[in-house]
């Protein structure tokens, strides 16, 4: 990590794949790293055609392109916390997974399953990677209902089957887990469940009628990442991460003919 610099903002890492809609992927968290007042760098993993309609294709970076770009990065730049996305084969799992066991910075770590239109993004192999690899180097994990199940295999029906998800992720080895129950089919609120195993963190928000949410777990995870590299504690991260999401999810706009994105721009509008 490099020194300080007097006047500089926070730099923060995404090691993810693109979306060439522009509402998720890299893109989502380059915007929203900007809206949160740190430096965004970034590792590319994959090339996606993708728009509100869905993913069209997707093409894997070799593996020493993305080691080259992240030696780049953080041997010359340095880097205050990293957020890990799509990275949707083992080799890739594991070269990342390498890299971020050498660098003295917190972790975030989104594991990207499947995309919102429920394309697969992850192969089949590269699951046990993200269990054995990934996820015991992450100081926060922050799967999404589908890929608890993924991951674990247990199904969260109700708010009070997202302990037992907690415990299957951190079974794996993250200190943190924040499992999001956006897509609880109960309730009116949004409802995500923060834990270390001892402590908990509920945070609930207004169940938003909006369907342009593409590009949500993206932003949450950028926006925690920001948090950690400004200093805050993984609560604190994941309020301030929540606040900022729920508005942007409120201001989500059409795109396409398909499912729009949040907007990470929100704060910035009339």
């Amino acid at each position: 990590m490099s020194a300080e610099s007097p006047g500089r903002p926070p730099l923060v890492l995404t090691v993810a794949g693109s979306d060439s809609g522009g509402g998720a992927g890299i893109q989502a968290d380059l915007k929203a790293m900007l809206a949160l007042g740190v430096h965004g760098m970034s590792v590319l993993t994959a090339v996606t055609a993708q728009n509100s309609r869905g993913v069209q294709g997707v093409w894997e970076l070799p593996v020493e392109a993305v080691r080259a770009q992240y030696r780049s990065v953080v041997d010359d730049i340095g880097v205050q916390a990293v957020k890990t996305g799509m990275l949707a084969t083992a080799p890739l799992v594991e070269t990342v997974a390498e890299l971020l066991a050498d660098t003295a910075a917190p972790v975030v770590v989104d594991p990207v399953g499947v995309s919102k239109h429920g394309d697969p993004l992850l192969t089949a192999s590269a699951l046990d990677s993200v269990r054995t690899k990934l996820l015991p180097l992450a100081t926060v994990a922050t799967p999404n209902l589908d890929e608890v199940t993924q991951l674990t295999g247990v199904h969260v029906v109700y708010e009070s089957d997202m302990r037992n998800a907690a415990a299957g992720v951190l079974s794996y080895g993250p200190a943190w887990v924040l499992i999001k129950g956006g897509h609880l089919p109960t309730g009116g609120e949004a409802v995500d469940l923060l834990t270390d195993g001892e402590e908990e963190h509920w945070f609930r928000a207004p169940r938003l009628d909006n369907r342009h949410t593409h590009g949500t777990g993206c932003t949450l995870a950028s926006a925690v990442a920001s948090g950690l590299a400004k200093g805050r504690t993984v609560p604190e991260a994941v309020r301030e991460a929540k606040e900022y999401v729920t508005g942007a999810i409120g201001a989500g706009f059409a795109l396409g003919g398909g499912i729009g994105p949040v907007d990470h721009g929100w704060r910035f509008r009339d």
